[in-house]
């Protein structure tokens, strides 16, 4: 075969994350593929825009290879640059927009990105952020999903869209690197996790096979893009699919409720705190939400008192539990409908295209009950942590990809995630999981949210400590929290403090933010913080 008949033939398989839009407009060109704010996008619609973006970008400067950082909130725009990056062979980096500044300049420092996309709550932290010692040319202003002004004398979305909407022609590779996701940096500097269309694109595929999605699906966007759970496991296998995309900027409550009752909403992810804010919102009981049907929860674990909650006020919605993080695509294991309540609290299994297992610190898989750590194989998997072989060599120690978290198996084979293993609390020489005092706490009916975290002790090193939400219109003390535990776990599990407060901390992403927890707390004495 000559080296241009092997090009050729290679030429006609190539598949890209952005050639699957191309084919769902091909099939379903009059369909709605997107719904942001007042705009309106059919896959043909979308499909064009896409085209018109990729040539805009490409004589703007930016190559295959060349790194685009994107800092903003979700939008029609922000789903348009995903796919047109991946039509050149362009790198995106998303950015976590809680950053502060300095923590958004290294993540350009690290990646090099050479274009800064911004949405319109984020302009000044972006001058700020690039302002020196990183590699950034110039911004690009896009739109949110409300309406308003781009600053003076920036380029704009619209500036970049070029007027041809011809398919751009280029040579993009299953195996190259379609993006960069920093992790989020709770032990040491963010990591950047590389990762290839080919391990998005069979990441897309086990989310489809193993969350029952399908091309009549009406799926609401509501946590932030920059995450991969958001852009991966849901806005990219619905485009894949061609299924109908709902996308807002906040994950507020209340605006769930009426989006989904307004534009018949079937299928909706959110992580555990999102779900209990849907549930205690007065609007809940009020709204129409009868065409829901399938609902996705991940990021954190489900208490399980909150899954029968779930299950009870909306028992015609089909639940499934998600779990994974950046590095496999991030979808590793499974928990499906069937198994929500037989195997209540359990990740599940291995998804389609991942093989897990559960070790102990010489790589042999645990036995049932015992505590191992989480480690994968599968082609989801990022190709290595940018510029960093100390970290890629550690993760994938033995041939296998070590997820940091820990976990049993029981005798079917189901996985439950026990903790990360910095979550897990060293209290009197005993080793405690917080969630398991997390669930304990769930079953007090007082109770909106929890979080256990261990604060230095000087007689346990760490004293379990309980950080409480209680529901409008409930009281609740710390002795009742103490004396419930007291009655059915071990003394060393019980909690030794509680403090009570209005709200905890999260991400964007709905991730509790332990660590904010840890340094706020780390001062307060055991004295001051029960009652």
């Amino acid at each position: 075969m000559t080296d241009n008949l092997a090009t050729t033939i290679q030429h006609a398989r190539d598949q890209s994350i952005g050639d699957l839009l191309r084919r769902s407009a091909q099939r379903l060109p009059a369909k709605t593929a997107i719904i942001c704010g007042n705009t309106v996008w059919t896959y043909a619609e979308m499909d064009a825009i896409c085209n018109r973006l990729a040539r805009g970008l490409l004589k703007s400067g930016i190559a295959k290879g060349e790194r685009v950082a994107v800092l903003s909130r979700n939008s029609h725009a922000f789903a348009a640059l995903r796919f047109a990056l991946a039509r050149i062979g362009a790198v995106l980096v998303p950015i976590n927009f809680m950053l502060n500044p300095d923590e958004v300049r290294f993540i350009l420092a690290s990646s090099g990105a050479t274009l800064l996309a911004v949405g319109p709550d984020f302009i000044d932290a972006a001058r700020a952020a690039s302002a020196k010692d990183c590699a950034v040319k110039s911004m690009v202003w896009l739109p949110g999903e409300e309406s308003s002004a781009p600053p003076a004398g920036m380029t704009t979305f619209d500036d970049l869209l070029d007027a041809d909407a011809t398919p751009v022609i280029a040579s993009v590779d299953s195996r190259d690197l379609a993006q960069i996701i920093y992790t989020s940096g709770t032990e040491s500097l963010p990591k950047g996790a590389m990762l290839s269309h080919e391990a998005v694109m069979w990441q897309y595929v086990s989310c489809i096979v193993e969350g029952g999605m399908a091309e009549e699906d009406v799926v609401l966007h509501a946590l932030p893009l920059y995450h991969c759970a958001q852009l991966d496991v849901f806005l990219g296998p619905a485009i894949y699919l061609g299924s109908t995309n709902i996308i807002i900027g906040k994950p507020a409550p209340d605006l769930i409720l009426s989006l989904i009752a307004a534009h018949g909403v079937t299928s909706f992810f959110a992580p555990p705190t999102v779900w209990i804010g849907m549930l205690r919102s007065p609007a809940f009981d009020e709204t129409d939400l009868s065409t829901l049907q399938k609902g996705y929860y991940g990021a954190s674990i489900m208490p399980v008192e909150v899954l029968l909650e779930l299950q009870r006020r909306l028992p015609k919605v089909r639940f499934w539990n998600f779990y994974g993080q950046t590095e496999i695509a991030p979808l590793a294991t499974v928990l499906k409908p069937e198994d929500q309540l037989r195997k209540a609290g359990s990740a599940g299994k291995p998804a389609l295209n991942v093989e897990t297992r559960v070790v102990d610190s010489e790589m042999n898989d645990v036995a049932v009950g015992e505590i191992g750590e989480i480690v994968h194989r599968s082609p989801h998997l990022l190709s290595g942590y940018y510029n960093n072989p100390e970290k890629t060599a550690e993760a994938f120690a033995g041939g296998w990809f070590h997820s940091g978290d820990l976990a049993t198996v029981d005798e079917d084979g189901y996985i439950t995630v026990v903790d990360r293993m910095k979550d897990m609390i060293k209290t009197g020489g005993e080793n405690v999981a917080s969630r398991e005092v997390e669930e304990m706490i769930y079953r007090l009916p007082q109770v909106s949210e929890v979080a256990v975290v261990g604060l230095p002790d000087p007689r346990w090193i760490e004293a379990v400590t309980a950080i409480v939400v209680v529901k409008d219109g409930q009281t609740l003390t710390g002795d009742a929290v103490v004396d419930h535990c007291a009655q059915s776990m071990a003394h060393f599990k019980t909690p030794k403090r509680v403090i009570f407060v209005d709200s905890l901390p999260k991400n964007p992403s709905g991730k509790l933010l332990k660590r904010e927890l840890r340094q706020r707390y780390l001062e307060t004495s055991p004295a001051t913080a029960a009652g």
